[in-house]
This record gives C-alpha cells, sequence and structure tokens, in this order.
C-alpha cells in the first residue's frame, strides 16, 4: 500500500506539510477544493488549493493531486487550462480529481450556482468527457448538454495529466470512471463494501474496452489514529471538542462507515483491508496543526 497525505491550510502550512511528506517518504500530496473550510463555521479562512498545487509544482517532488474540485465552481474550458498549466510546472505530476460538490453551505454563502444533485452528476460526467476529449490528441471535440467544446486540436497538450474522480462508488460515478478517468478515489469504507465498487468498475471498464487494470484506486479518510493508547485518545478528545461531538458517537460513526482509525495496530489492519479490497493507495487526511501529530497519525497507518 501507498500513502500519500491529504491537508488544508494556509500556504505556510501546506508547504511545510509537503516538506515533511518528502521526509517521511510519501508519493503524493492531496489538496481539497473547497472555499469553506467548514460549513458550519464561516470564521475559518480557506483558500483556493489549485494555486496552492501550482505553488508545490515548484516546491516539492510529490504528486500532487486536487481531491477534489467539484466541477460547479469551474467551466471545463478553465479547469482544462489550469490542469494543463500544472502539469507543466510540475513536469506531468498532477491528478485532476473532478467531483460533483456537496457542501452546500460553500454555494449558498458565495452566490455559485448549485443545481439539484441529479444535475450535477450530469455536469460532472460531462466535465471529464470534455477534459479527456480536450487532452486527448485526435478526439474530435465534445457537445453535450451542459457543455460544448468545438471541433479542434486544444494546445497545450499535457505531459502526464490524469484524470479522477472521487466518490463513493454508486452507479454513474462508477460509469464515469470507467468510461474516462485514470484513478478512482473511493471515500474509506468497509472492505467488503470496497471490493464491491471495485469488481463493479472494472467490470464495467472492460465493457467499455478499456483495460481494467489502468484504473488506479485509492482511498482517503480522516485521520485518528495512534500506536499509543494516550496519544489516540488525545486525539480523539481534540476532534471531540473541535466538532461538539462526543467520543463514543464519533468512534461509532467511524466503525459503522468503516474509516481506518483506533490505537496499536487496529488503523494498519483497517488499511491493509482496504489494500486487499484492492485499493492502491491512502489518503489519511490530517488536518492538525502540530506536526507531531502527522507523524503520530501516520506511524500508525503505516503500522
Amino acid at each position: 500500500m501507498e500513502f500519500g497525505v491529504q491537508v488544508r491550510g494556509d500556504w505556510d502550512h501546506v508547504v511545510g506539510v509537503a516538506q515533511w511528506a518528502e521526509d517521511r517518504g510519501l508519493v503524493s500530496i492531496a489538496l481539497p477544493d473547497h472555499y469553506l473550510q467548514r460549513g458550519d463555521n464561516l470564521d475559518e479562512p480557506a483558500w483556493d488549493h489549485l494555486i496552492h498545487l501550482a505553488g508545490l509544482a515548484r516546491e516539492t517532488s510529490l504528486e500532487l493531486v486536487s481531491l477534489v474540485s467539484p466541477v460547479t465552481f469551474r467551466h471545463p474550458g478553465v479547469l482544462y487550462k489550469m490542469a494543463v498549466t500544472i502539469d507543466e510546472i510540475s513536469g506531468g505530476r498532477f491528478t485532476l480529481g473532478l467531483g460533483a460538490g456537496w457542501m452546500d453551505e460553500e454555494f449558498e454563502v458565495f452566490g455559485l450556482p448549485y443545481p439539484e444533485l441529479e444535475v450535477r452528476m450530469e455536469m460532472l460526467e460531462e466535465a471529464m468527457a470534455y477534459m479527456r476529449a480536450a487532452i486527448t490528441p485526435g478526439d474530435k471535440g465534445f457537445s453535450g448538454k451542459h457543455y460544448q467544446l468545438a471541433d479542434f486540436d486544444p494546445h497545450p497538450r499535457p505531459t502526464n495529466l490524469r484524470l479522477m474522480i472521487g466518490g463513493a462508488g454508486r452507479p454513474k460515478g462508477r460509469r464515469i470512471v470507467a468510461l474516462y478517468c485514470d484513478e478512482y478515489n473511493v471515500y474509506a469504507r468497509k472492505p467488503e463494501v470496497y471490493r464491491e465498487v471495485w469488481e463493479a468498475t472494472r467490470a464495467e471498464a472492460k465493457a467499455a474496452g478499456r483495460d481494467p487494470d489502468s484504473i488506479f484506486w485509492t482511498s482517503a479518510g480522516p485521520a485518528l489514529a495512534a500506536r499509543k493508547d494516550s496519544d489516540y485518545r488525545r486525539l480523539l478528545e481534540a476532534l471531540a471538542e473541535k466538532t461538539g461531538q462526543s467520543t463514543d458517537k464519533i468512534e461509532k460513526t467511524y466503525e459503522e462507515r468503516g474509516y481506518p482509525h483506533g490505537p496499536g495496530s487496529k488503523a494498519a489492519e483497517m488499511v491493509a483491508a482496504l489494500g486487499e479490497a484492492g485499493c492502491q493507495r491512502y489518503f489519511p487526511q490530517i488536518f492538525a496543526e502540530d506536526m507531531a501529530d502527522f507523524d503520530i497519525n501516520l506511524d500508525a497507518y503505516q503500522g
């Protein structure tokens, strides 16, 4: 199992985590693309992490991942130009992840268009088809209900731009991956559920004429792990205070959803089970401020 890390914050924090990740031998750093940190707290600052990723392209040799950018933020023509530019700056180390958007408040407070989920999923599929057409030599444009790309040869061509969506493994998401994506990030869940998504998506890819092995499989989940029970309890209690939930509720939720977590060897065993289910890279979402807590979490996940 490979490991990356997902993080958010200001530039100094993001670049500091990237340097830590390189020192720890991780392969990638992922940033979420949100205009609010949390929908229930409008006082926390949030940045445009696609711009942060462009900066990281010159500060680190890690693979760079947008995990993920809502298609409702930017037209796919804008995404194409941003993505191929980050691809150029990084020398082919960028993965553009797209999603339908889910944090209602960030669309409401900024006045961004936010249609119903069914429409957003239509937009996501069309945006991915548009992006695939734009970066594939010989493709003849794209025409859909929401987006159109003229029949011409867009430039520049990327070196190694990879396309990914994140999601829960539902049928529409699986179809998009099978047709257009290089990577599928299925949010952490119980291994048997992950395996079902893995098998169904591979079957759809094969039916579409693609090699199922060409799809790279990843997952991400909130970081809450430590080898020492005392460290784990401290992290758990800090999360409870920050979110206003009880420690029992947090642990019950993590257990029900299959998020790798816990003291001792539990988190590493849960990550290993995801690997046996088909996952090839795991991104713990470490949103701590203290870099010592990054080490504590990663040590537990790596076992």
